[in-house]
């Protein structure tokens, strides 16, 4: 499916999807025409905006772990280039969310997402109304040398100036220290409510917590007089379970908004791999030991993508939609990107919801945690 590169495009593609529907989907043959149950809620396209706090957001953002990291992703410097375009694409077409954090880069290129992040901003060609709009989500790592309120702030510091800007959007603590070293959580959270007081982010958020530590960081900010605005969880078809869910009903209860990273599974939910076709590196060794009980769930999203004329990962990447979360799939390439705004404008039935995670329940494995994931 071809994508439009500027907003204007997708309107007039819009506009033409009222007077021809099947311009966004595969035809129908014409001797049976395909139903589908209404839509659970409004369509998102990438230039509508949903509310993280005080922030408006497309509602899909890009991860940019990949970008700087050699070990899992591959990355090299030459790769930069496309990786701008990357960035001017998703910007001119609505996306103005992006995930980073300061541990994100391997070795020596400890720290280059929020570089080459900052490095794209100022050289997006587009206007500067555009470019001010660009919300960036970074995460701070819980290492064990930052034991108090000042040095998490001097952490804050340190991405603002690799990312040479003057406030960054959602400023996240990246896991919580509650399961090895819960005398180091408090001066964290207090290191955020430092960093939120001096302006130095508009609003906070979490990432790998898992509900009991949510509810606890969620008061403690709030008798500080903090909004905790995001919690950051691996959340896609591949990893749902009790505890997805579970998390997912107390965001709601509080307030919160979910952002869902990995919504594909390291790239196990695109279709692309099988156990003859396999990635280099530690995913390799990782998608050997799920991707045997995934055919129910791959042959579900095949199906789905068939009739709707998407493909697996833009089905996948609209689970996460319907369920009300703003889901942050990696992006290293322009490709990717087309594909993954793809995503947007359009919207699962309960049916194929219900098919969907009735395939998911199949699976005998589900995708490992984060090693820092907390209750």
């Amino acid at each position: 499916m071809a994508l439009p590169l500027r907003t204007s495009s997708y309107l007039h593609s819009f506009r033409a999807s009222k007077e021809t529907p099947t311009d966004t989907r595969t035809s129908p043959p014409p001797t049976k025409a395909l139903k589908f149950p209404p839509r659970l809620g409004p369509l998102f396209w990438p230039w509508e905006k949903v509310k993280i706090g005080p922030l408006s957001v497309s509602p899909m953002g890009f991860g940019t772990w990949a970008w700087g990291n050699q070990l899992l992703w591959g990355y090299e410097e030459d790769m930069n280039n496309e990786l701008q375009e990357t960035f001017n694409l998703a910007v001119d077409n609505g996306i103005n969310l992006f995930d980073t954090a300061d541990s994100y880069g391997t070795g020596r290129l400890n720290g280059q997402s929020e570089r080459l992040l900052g490095q794209f901003i100022r050289e997006f060609p587009g206007d500067k109304r555009t470019r001010d709009s660009i919300t960036i989500a970074t995460k701070f790592a819980a290492y064990p040398w930052r034991l108090t309120p000042e040095q998490f702030v001097k952490a804050c510091k340190s991405s603002l100036d690799r990312l040479q800007i003057e406030q960054i959007g959602i400023g996240q603590l990246h896991w919580s220290t509650a399961n090895y070293a819960p005398l180091q959580e408090l001066a964290l959270w207090d290191g955020l409510v430092a960093m939120y007081e001096k302006g130095l982010v508009r609003a906070v958020g979490v990432s790998n917590y898992g509900p009991k530590q949510l509810v606890k960081i969620h008061d403690y900010l709030k008798s500080r007089g903090v909004p905790l605005c995001s919690a950051q969880v691996q959340y896609s078809l591949l990893s749902m379970g009790r505890d997805q869910m579970e998390l997912k009903a107390l965001c709601d209860s509080l307030g919160i908004c979910l952002i869902s990273y990995s919504p594909l599974g390291l790239g196990m939910l695109t279709g692309k791999y099988t156990i003859s076709r396999l990635p280099r590196g530690p995913r390799g060794l990782l998608f050997c030991q799920i991707l045997p009980g995934l055919e129910p769930l791959l042959s579900s999203l095949g199906e789905i993508a068939q009739r709707r004329g998407k493909t697996i990962p833009q089905v996948a990447i609209n689970w996460c939609i319907c369920k009300g979360t703003v889901p942050i799939p990696g992006v290293k390439s322009v490709k990717q990107a087309k594909e993954n705004l793809c995503a947007l404008g359009w919207r699962l039935s309960s049916d194929e919801i219900d098919e969907l995670e009735s395939a998911a329940m199949e699976s005998p494995r589900r995708m490992i945690q984060n090693i820092f994931q907390t209750r």
